[in-house]
């Protein structure tokens, strides 16, 4: 098992906020593209924040959005839709809509409209 999958999504999300913040673009934005991928509205993100749920649990309870198979490209070096482990690939789809908003993709193209 890797190490992320028991890391909790709080832990990391901050983070997440940094570097699209650091681009010019908003949490609201963040959110939107998490709630786009796993289907939790601003209340259900901040119920997990608030809990400490693992990128595992985190995952197990989100409704993955039908279009994921959409999300393609490169993260870290490894192309998304090549990696086998379901839940890195989960992680990896967040990772890389993560880094589309930062780098300043609009944000119809990030959520695949």
């Amino acid at each position: 098992m890797h190490r992320i999958f028991t890391t909790s999504f709080a832990s990391v999300y901050p983070h997440y906020v940094a570097k699209v913040e650091r681009k010019g673009r908003t949490k609201a934005e963040l959110d939107q593209v998490v709630e786009w991928l796993t289907g939790f509205d601003e209340a259900a993100l901040q119920r997990h924040l608030d809990a400490g749920t693992t990128f595992e649990d985190f995952f197990a309870a989100a409704e993955l959005n039908p279009r994921v198979d959409q999300v393609t490209g490169v993260v870290c070096g490894v192309r998304v839709e090549d990696v086998e482990d379901p839940l890195m690939q989960k992680i990896r789809y967040l990772d890389k809509l993560v880094d589309e908003l930062a780098r300043g993709k609009a944000m119809e193209k990030v959520l695949r409209g």
